[in-house]
């Protein structure tokens, strides 16, 4: 169904145009309007925060984890939200019943329990290698098969695995590797290699994700990928692999139940990639230091073949995106959306007598924005000519798979979606300085924020550790991956009142202490002013986007940009 048709139609039940909005704001392109004053001025407050804030992280939620009773909770919560404050359910509810909307977008899903076989055998040359899961190996799957066998799969090296031909680079150039294990390294060339003139430097892209190495195998028929972790340019230690690995995963549904997928997909740490190197006739100094040279051509690991093996067992279930729209005054058919994710991990080990993952930063803080932020655009005198998507997504926690969802089977046209706001984790600290732009350099949309960060008497900062390559982690992620510009983006570096030390320390504890588990929980002495800050900035973003006849551009050099020149092509 073309949604954007039944929006048009919605303009009958109220909605009004509004005049044209003159106020100029700084960086402004020439012939935009722009908000007014008094659009401006309208107030996100600590308390509004602090409301929705309590009801999202409650333990009545029980951790908003998928396919459990806190999901049902939560996304009802945000849905009867929506209702209250006069957002348009615009979704069909699958009854058939011809005009029955819904605010839920089913999200296909299945949970994969992979049980490895406890060695991955390595063989060749005379030579024999036995892998011990867990300690040398993680592995699992996205096929959904009772078992999943790869046997005496020859083993090559293929670099980092990445194909940029933006960056002239090609980790695969001349190998066929169908049938075969792919062994690569961890990140990108620019950003875990010596030479920083190399794709963005220290700055990883997205060819340095883990999930892109694997679908990049899959692409090239290869029967299984394993990377090779390394602490440093990895950015976090094995033990982060090991917890990732042995859990259930929820995978989207596919209707060849990941077949397309590499059987075995995995990780092997660096001291046992490096004894596999030297049973190939090779040692990991000489194989890091050619990956890291421009020209690198991938070469077979000396005649090693791998075996191993997976159990599973599979649950498919279906989880939900939540989804209300605001519609456009004078230009319904053109979206901007504002996405932030509801799950968590619900209910588990229990951590100084605690066992509910309430999320309250992860995401919690998010979704209190996200409630904000529509509740001002309901207040606000001039409503926004183009329509506003409010989108709280599912299994974030799990790999973006409700934002994925999203993208894959869009309600909205791409091409008429200006972009996407994510709101993930906003610091409760109190007011600050800095907004800082995770991905800094990727679209203009950080023009945009700048000058909102200037009616607040704000400074711009560039990510301060592009090199973890957080731009890839949000639901962001999902919408830049197919074209459409995203900002994530929250103060967080320097408090007004207690400067860059402080928050630093703020947010040291929050990571060793609070970060994934019970701990993240509502508390009543946390400043949210600063939450109220982010979202009004986002307000303010929102509102400038929705009052221009443009489309904000990714800047050259962004990978993405190819993805969003394609689909505008047919705009």
């Amino acid at each position: 169904m073309n949604y954007h048709n039944i929006l048009a139609a919605l303009l009958l039940s109220g909605f009004t145009s509004s005049a044209a909005l003159s106020q100029s704001v700084p960086g402004t392109r020439p012939g935009s309007a722009q908000p007014s004053t008094a659009a401006a001025a309208e107030p996100i407050s600590a308390a509004n925060i602090s409301k929705y804030l309590q009801a999202v992280s409650s333990d009545e939620m029980l951790g908003r984890k998928p396919f459990t009773t806190g999901e049902q909770r939560s996304t009802q919560y945000l849905a009867d939200e929506f209702k209250r404050l006069g957002l348009k359910a615009v979704l069909p509810d699958g009854t058939g019943a011809g005009s029955a909307t819904t605010y839920f977008q089913p999200v296909p899903l299945v949970e994969i329990t992979g049980t490895p076989n406890t060695t991955l055998q390595i063989k060749g040359n005379g030579q024999s290698l036995d892998l011990q899961y867990k300690t040398d190996f993680v592995a699992f799957t996205q096929r959904e098969q009772p078992l999943v066998n790869v046997t005496n799969s020859p083993l090559v090296f293929a670099g980092y695995g990445v194909v940029a031909p933006e960056y002239g680079w090609d980790d695969y150039a001349g190998l066929d590797v169908k049938g075969k294990t792919v062994v690569v390294l961890v990140n990108d060339p620019g950003n875990a290699g010596t030479d920083t003139t190399l794709f963005k430097g220290k700055a990883m892209t997205y060819y340095g994700r883990w999930t892109y190495k694997y679908e990049e195998a899959a692409r090239h028929g290869a029967a299984g990928l394993l990377i090779v972790h390394d602490t440093k340019p990895a950015a976090y230690p094995w033990s982060v692999v090991l917890s990732g690995a042995i859990s259930p995963k929820l995978r989207a549904q596919t209707s060849n139940k990941g077949a397309d997928k590499c059987a075995l997909e995995g990780w092997l740490t660096l001291e046992a990639a490096k004894r596999l190197f030297t049973i190939a006739g090779s040692s990991y100094e000489q194989l890091y230091t050619a990956a890291n040279t421009r020209g690198f051509r991938p070469r077979p690991l000396a005649g090693l073949t791998l075996t191993g093996s997976i159990r599973n067992k599979t649950r498919s279930q279906t989880s939900r995106n939540v989804l209300a729209v605001l519609p456009g005054t004078t230009r319904p058919n053109e979206y901007i959306i504002y996405s932030a994710h509801w799950d968590h991990f619900g209910v588990g080990k229990a951590i100084a007598g605690d066992s509910i993952y309430n999320g309250a930063v992860d995401d919690g803080t998010g979704l209190a924005a996200l409630l904000s932020i529509a509740e001002a655009f309901q207040k606000t005198k001039e409503k926004p000519q183009r329509s506003i998507v409010f989108l709280a997504v599912t299994g974030e926690e799990q790999g973006l798979l409700g934002s994925a969802y999203y993208a894959q089977h869009p309600p909205f046209p791409l091409n008429k979606t200006v972009a996407d706001l994510n709101m993930d984790m906003l610091w409760p600290y109190g007011p600050m300085k800095d907004l800082t732009v995770i991905g800094y350099g990727q679209s203009e949309l950080e023009d945009y924020a700048r000058a909102a960060a200037k009616e607040q008497e704000r400074y711009l900062l560039p990510d301060q550790t592009p090199e973890t390559g957080m731009f890839y982690r949000s639901d962001h992620f999902s919408f830049a991956h197919v074209g459409v510009p995203s900002l994530y983006a929250s103060g967080g570096f320097e408090s007004r009142t207690g400067g860059k030390a402080t928050i630093a320390q703020q947010r040291q504890n929050y990571t060793t202490n609070m970060y994934h588990k019970p701990a993240d929980q509502f508390d009543p002495s946390w400043d949210l002013t600063g939450i109220a800050q982010d979202a009004q900035l986002y307000f303010r973003v929102g509102q400038r986007l929705a009052s221009e006849t443009t489309f904000p551009k990714w800047r050259a050099g962004s990978e993405f940009k190819g993805a969003r020149d394609k689909s505008m092509g047919g705009k």
